[in-house]
């Protein structure tokens, strides 16, 4: 079986504005999932996860939307992808599936969408030679949110798919999403060249997971969109801090603060970036992220706080949560040379709390989903 690999991503910064039509800034990790694939010609889908030792799943290509209440929640989103597949008019006959995933689950690391990603290559290289990168994200963002249930934007499937080592990558969500759209100038990669700079991206894994299907990331896009419709305006991308006074209702008026300044901040670092700024430029507005998100999107949790606070304090120019919130990691932008002594400090300020220790480990821009061999 050929193998191909879609890796997990890390948002520099632009959190909860691409469902918003905004701005996001992503790298991609070297942690992936990997998925060994073959062609079959009985229409039917067989797939195994290493991280499900035993567990084997097969239903027919043309049942999978009548079982998809029955299938094991992992299980929706590789199938989910076949079924869009299909539902795209692409010929696949069959295809057995076997996958083996480094991303953790529930760290903000978009696992889920690294998963469907790695399928949707693979698929592309089996049955639909042609499909363009643009199709792909749409193919792998329609699997997360109709089949497995979770109402994703395009950042986690756009990174996962697009990026490249040694860049970050800005993308307007509006005029990559648009059908018509320029989708070269849509998707943008920035240099982020951290070691050449001797910084480090620390990522702090809580351990503390979250799940993107339990309600709270639906309520926050559900309040944006009430956000939105009170100001008149088709998304709050198109929306200005000079509107929020209109906004009577304070928890709808924090929420679009929150994506009005974020896109803001999103914009200041693809600009810092790309004019040659030194990285820790943006330290700054990486941790006014987190306050908003803290503050006024209400999504972060106290191991999440106590992370940030932490790296701060031990000397990181800039940290923040990343990914729907609720749980999951932290990053935290530091001198190379300091992380190590970054590492210790969080670790003891989990001990001290009685927190359970939490994983952490660099990571630098990688490559986006390929073919192993």
């Amino acid at each position: 079986m050929d193998r191909w690999i879609a890796p997990g991503r890390l948002n520099v910064i632009g959190e909860h504005t691409d469902y918003n039509d905004g701005f996001v800034l992503p790298i991609a990790l070297s942690l992936g999932v990997v998925c060994a694939a073959r062609r079959r010609a009985d229409r039917q889908v067989r797939l195994t996860s290493a991280q499900r030792a035993g567990e084997v799943i097969e239903v027919a290509v043309d049942d999978l939307a009548a079982q998809r209440d029955r299938l094991p929640s992992w299980a929706r989103y590789p199938l989910g992808v076949v079924h869009e597949f299909v539902r795209a008019g692409h010929p696949v006959d069959g295809v057995s599936l076997d996958l083996d995933g480094a991303v953790p689950i529930g760290a903000g690391l978009s696992s889920s969408a690294a998963l469907c990603c790695a399928v949707t290559v693979a698929l592309r290289d089996l049955f639909a030679a042609a499909l363009p990168d643009r199709a792909m994200v749409e193919l792998a963002r329609s699997a997360e949110n109709s089949f497995a249930g979770v109402p994703t934007g395009v950042l986690d499937q756009s990174a996962s798919i697009l990026c490249t080592a040694g860049h970050a990558l800005f993308l307007d969500v509006r005029a990559f999403t648009a059908p018509d759209g320029p989708e070269t100038d849509a998707a943008q990669q920035i240099p982020f060249d951290l070691p050449a700079s001797g910084l480090t991206l620390l990522v702090a894994d809580t351990g503390h997971p979250h799940d993107l299907a339990d309600g709270g990331y639906a309520e926050r896009r559900a309040q944006c969109e009430s956000a939105a419709a009170a100001l008149g305006v088709a998304a709050l991308r198109d929306a200005t801090g000079a509107d929020l006074p209109r906004l009577a209702d304070p928890l709808l008026r924090r929420r679009a603060t929150h994506v009005i300044s974020e896109n803001a901040r999103v914009l200041a670092v693809v600009e810092l970036l790309g004019a040659g700024a030194d990285p820790r430029a943006i330290g700054a507005l990486l941790s006014a992220s987190h306050r908003s998100l803290r503050d006024d999107f209400e999504v972060s949790a106290p191991a999440l706080d106590l992370a940030v606070t932490a790296a701060l304090g031990a000397g990181a120019h800039g940290a923040r949560m990343v990914g729907g919130g609720f749980g999951g990691s932290v990053l935290a932008l530091v001198d190379t040379v300091d992380t190590a002594r970054v590492s210790a400090e969080i670790t003891r300020r989990f001990a001290a709390t009685g927190f359970a220790p939490p994983r952490l480990f660099p990571v630098e821009p990688a490559a986006g989903a390929r073919k192993l061999d």
